[in-house]
């Protein structure tokens, strides 16, 4: 959990609000077509875990949080510049509309999604 010490008392920021919203900044991300998994394992421990938390991990440090943001990447598009957009994102995300402090946001692109051919035309 996020703490701030403030004059009046504590602010507590959960783990559970801090991915709702890097899910959210994520889906505003261009190039992103989906969130993955780590891994099986994953995947499958993971099955019962929907919505906002599916891709993304967040462990709380001393100097703040960090995010590990799993995705899926449409193919074509320049794999860097999405994950930068993801990254900075995130991170202006966290830090202005939560006051969280963001030791670092990773970006790991697990797939590519390849568009569906179009239909052969008929003679």
């Amino acid at each position: 959990m996020s703490v701030q010490e403030e004059e009046l008392g504590r602010i507590k920021v959960s783990p559970a609000v801090i991915t709702t919203l890097a899910a959210e900044a994520v889906k505003e991300c261009y190039g992103v077509v989906g969130m993955s998994r780590r891994n099986l394992f994953d995947e499958l421990a993971g099955s019962l875990q929907r919505g906002a938390r599916r891709g993304i991990d967040v462990t709380i440090g001393d100097h703040g949080v960090t995010v590990d943001i799993f995705v899926v990447v449409e193919y074509g598009i320049r794999i860097t510049e999405v994950a930068n957009s993801v990254m900075r994102r995130v991170y202006f995300t966290l830090t202005n509309k939560a006051g969280v402090p963001v030791e670092a946001v990773n970006v790991h692109v697990q797939e590519l999604r390849v568009g569906e051919d179009p239909p052969a035309n008929p003679l």
